[in-house]
């Protein structure tokens, strides 16, 4: 079983609730992942920003930052990392998209689930691999495919 923390580092009014957050990142995890612990915190574009800038030395605020989980070897916790979600870019894309807000936070949470999970979009065949389980997990919650 899996346990998903979040946590809002900004206002709740207009964001998924905790319970919807879950859900997706339950459904990314769903066959891939019997247990895992990680954490979600959605934030503002400072917050964003600045850890975007810290750990990518990107000084901008972007969709979803991921954090896998460095643990010692033979360490056998089930912990998968942290994932960061910046409301305001979130939004932002959304809109620009043509794509309800709770539509593309599904997406980007899933996204950064995989990328927990080890799967990245570095080169076409990653990408091509990454983007097709995104969409059978957003079909899944009944979601059009983002790429569309």
């Amino acid at each position: 079983m899996s346990r998903i923390d979040i946590s809002y580092g900004l206002s709740r009014a207009g964001l998924p609730a905790a319970a919807t957050l879950r859900a997706y990142a339950e459904a990314a995890l769903a066959g891939r992942r019997e247990d895992g612990e990680l954490s979600v915190r959605i934030v503002d574009a400072d917050e964003g920003r600045a850890l975007n800038r810290d750990y990518r030395d990107k000084d901008y605020a972007t969709n979803v930052l991921s954090f896998p989980a460095e643990l010692p070897p033979g360490v056998p916790l089930p912990i998968l990392g942290d994932l960061v979600l910046c409301a305001p870019v979130v939004a932002r894309e959304a809109e620009e998209q043509g794509k309800p807000l709770k539509h593309h936070y599904a997406h980007m949470l899933v996204h950064g689930v995989l990328h927990l999970l080890g799967h990245d979009h570095m080169d076409e065949a990653e990408a091509e691999a990454m983007e097709t389980i995104e969409r059978e997990v957003l079909a899944g919650l009944g979601i059009p495919d983002p790429y569309a």
